[in-house]
């Protein structure tokens, strides 16, 4: 039973892998199930059997590219909980989102889309955000706590600025990546933000 599971759960993985890239390239709308079907040898009854329509494989595959950069740069990752290493591990994203431009036109063409409400990523993005800016802000207020950073820092309009400088340098990137290193004035970005933050 236990090694039925294990392979039914990598397939999914694979699935979401595929499925990840196909969105990527195509936005959801351009997206094919059938696609998707054959680059990972199944039928496509065979992918609905795993993930009953392409609204439920959309949401799975965002979930799951959240899930990704959580095993790289959440919380525990090089031992942080908070603070300027919380910032600093935000730049982490940011560099190795430089270096896989599918991933981020992915998420840039559905956090577009997903504007409108009858959108099958509204509430995902919806979610996502609420998230993020709960950790982010949280950071702050951890960094605050141990004196890294001044008390009575406004700790959620500030997660919110650097939400807004993530998701606008993607954008700018992506439309001119000649023009802007994305990952350099992210991490320039951190870098200021924790100098300011610092008590006097």
């Amino acid at each position: 039973m236990r090694r039925g599971y294990a392979t039914g759960e990598a397939r999914k993985e694979r699935i979401l892998a595929v499925a990840l890239l196909e969105f990527a390239e195509h936005g959801y709308r351009g997206a094919s199930l059938a696609r998707i079907a054959e680059r990972v040898e199944l039928s496509q009854a065979g992918l609905l059997h795993h993930f009953r329509s392409k609204e439920r494989l959309l949401v799975a595959v965002l979930d799951y590219r959240d899930e990704l950069d959580r095993r790289r740069f959440g919380p525990g990752h090089d031992g942080h909980d908070g603070g300027a290493a919380a910032l600093r591990a935000l730049a982490d994203v940011v560099d190795h989102n430089a270096r896989v431009p599918g991933l981020v036109q992915l998420f840039s063409v559905i956090s577009g889309e997903a504007v409108t409400p009858g959108h099958p990523g509204h509430e995902w993005a919806r979610r996502r955000y609420r998230r993020l800016r709960a950790d982010v802000a949280a950071a702050l207020r951890a960094g605050a706590e141990r004196g890294e950073f001044r008390p009575g820092l406004d700790a959620e309009a500030h997660a919110d600025r650097l939400i807004a400088m993530m998701d606008g340098l993607q954008t700018q990137w992506l439309i001119d990546p000649g023009q802007v290193d994305m990952a350099a004035v992210f991490r320039g970005y951190v870098e200021d933000l924790i100098a300011a933050l610092r008590p006097a």
